[in-house]
């Protein structure tokens, strides 16, 4: 099941299961798309793939399989990836 996880790892933006523009890697990283354009230059930090529109799980199915609380923030800050 995705976690759907609620924040950017880079910025800490707010993304909402509903977010048009959060964006996940093959390890479910989860950054907002300004983060990942603007700083990140489309490679995830932490494994050094690429991502994709983070699908948005219909409301129905929220009440039975949440989305996630748990946030995620990169203490030391985002980068271009030096993973891989």
């Amino acid at each position: 099941m995705l976690e759907l996880r609620p924040t950017c790892e880079c910025c800490d933006k707010d993304l909402p299961p509903e977010a048009t523009d959060a964006l996940i890697c093959t390890f479910e990283c989860t950054f907002c798309a300004g983060c990942v354009e603007q700083v990140l230059g489309g490679i995830c930090p932490n494994c050094g793939g690429g991502f994709s529109a983070r699908p948005i799980r219909p409301p129905a199915m929220l009440k039975k399989y949440p989305a996630s609380r748990r946030r995620v923030l990169k203490a030391e800050g985002c980068g271009p990836s030096k993973a891989a």
